[in-house]
């Protein structure tokens, strides 16, 4: 009886430690970038409850603005004018998010050379 006793403790210990290390893997690792292809550019999203970091992978945009949508509860947010941090690279930051889940991002772009373009992409947005 001792021996079943002491057998179920130590599998809910192991149990308990797996978890424990599903857990801390899956918040250090980050959120998973999305990439989406239209006619004139390429884009690599990549979005946390903080921030939208937006990789122009094609095409030459000087504006890049972003509006979020959570069609599961009815949630939109007005759109964002992203900065410009490098070349090809912008981060759109402020109050996109409301909350963690299923969002829908609609990514702006606008360029002289290759004109304006609406981007849509679903992205699962964590803290």
């Amino acid at each position: 009886m001792k021996q079943v006793k002491g057998l179920r403790l130590l599998v809910l210990g192991g149990l308990v430690a797996v978890v424990a290390a599903a857990f801390v893997i899956a918040r250090t690792s980050g959120p998973d970038p999305v990439t989406t292809t239209g006619a004139r550019y390429t884009v690599t999203v990549t979005a946390d409850r903080s921030a939208v970091d937006i990789r122009v992978d094609r095409g030459e945009a000087d504006t890049v603005t972003v509006a979020a949508v959570m069609p599961a509860m009815g949630h939109a947010v007005p759109e964002v004018t992203a900065r410009k941090a490098g070349p090809g690279h912008f981060v759109a930051e402020g109050d996109l998010f409301l909350m963690n889940g299923a969002w829908e991002l609609s990514v702006r772009l606008a360029g002289p050379r290759s004109g304006e373009e609406t981007l849509t992409l679903n992205a699962l947005v964590t803290d």
